[in-house]
């Protein structure tokens, strides 16, 4: 029998990956191929998700909705709770994997990137970055620019989504959900669940011959999608937002389509302006709220992306074809 996990708030601190001395691999792209494009061109459109545009009410729900009567946040830059009316897109359903971003690499004659073989984190970025089918790790540009990629070669309007169309999709079109899973619910079990825990990660790494352990990601489709058929929103990497974060941004969002501050409002503790991130690191309990806000330097300055990764929208208000 399946044991329901209650959601908390608690923070699981992981050191990062320096990155002090980043430089370019010294692996060569592949070899360009057509076809390959041509297929990879389908691939995309065919794993893209249409999301019926609407209203919703953005923000921490709980303490007017949720079943305690309680905020589920601890801060306060998810409130107010605010109304939100979004014209309909497509949205990824699964977050751009290692695979995808090398061909993007290959097409653009750029290298994958890495750091040098003397720094401590030299091994494990490369374990990172070395199984095609989980997800890629890149900073807010990489990110954008593959995106913008993406636009170029489909000839559609794919960019990063915006955080009112990441927590839209997230709710299922705005349900009053608190984990983006199957039933709402984080669940874990050792038969299995609908997040990974910490065994289902050290068992990948362990399969895939990488010393990641519990830090390892996942494939994005070993857990079950939400509702509307989008896969790992609860974990496997935070997904970077086109918004620039602004802790009081929602006490003055727009009613349609908000895209967040039009300039760097926020800066972090070494000041350097953020942007949002939503989902969360790792698969747990501990996060993964559809509600709350986080924020990183775009540039990961100082440190390799080593937790970061992109999931891109199509903001066209017909499904793609």
């Amino acid at each position: 029998m399946k044991k329901l996990v209650k959601i908390g708030l608690m923070m699981l601190t992981v050191a990062p990956l320096m990155s002090c001395d980043q430089q370019n691999s010294s692996v060569m792209p592949a070899k360009k191929n057509s076809n390959d494009l041509s297929k990879f061109v389908n691939e995309i459109k065919a794993d893209l998700i249409f999301v019926q545009g609407g209203e919703f009410l953005m923000g921490d729900y709980g303490e007017q909705y949720g079943p305690e009567g309680l905020p589920y946040d601890g801060k306060q830059d998810s409130n107010p709770l605010h109304k939100v009316e979004l014209t309909a897109y497509s949205i990824s359903k699964f977050k751009t994997s290692n695979k995808q971003y090398q061909l993007y690499l290959t097409y653009n004659n750029q290298y994958r990137r890495t750091v040098n073989k003397e720094n401590p984190g030299a091994k494990k970025w490369d374990e990172l970055s070395m199984t095609p089918q989980t997800p890629a790790h890149v900073d807010w540009n990489e990110a954008q620019q593959y995106c913008q990629w993406l636009a170029t070669i489909t000839n559609l309007p794919f960019s990063l989504p915006t955080e009112a169309q990441w927590e839209y999709a997230a709710r299922s079109r705005g349900k009053f959900v608190i984990a983006p899973t199957n039933d709402g619910t984080i669940q874990i079990d050792k038969s299995g669940g609908n997040v990974a825990s910490e065994k289902d990660s050290k068992e990948y790494a362990k399969k895939m011959g990488t010393s990641l352990g519990v830090y390892s990601p996942l494939p994005g489709n070993l857990f079950p999608p939400n509702p509307l058929g989008i896969y790992d929103m609860a974990g496997n990497g935070w997904e970077w937002m086109k918004d620039w974060y602004d802790p009081d941004y929602y006490k003055h969002s727009p009613l349609k389509d908000p895209q967040g501050p039009d300039n760097p409002v926020y800066k972090d503790y070494k000041g350097n302006y953020t942007k949002v991130v939503r989902s969360q690191d790792f698969s747990g309990p501990r996060r993964g709220l559809t509600i709350t806000r986080y924020f990183s330097d775009p540039k990961d300055s100082g440190h390799l992306p080593s937790d970061k990764t992109v999931r891109c929208v199509v903001n066209s208000p017909k499904p793609v074809r």
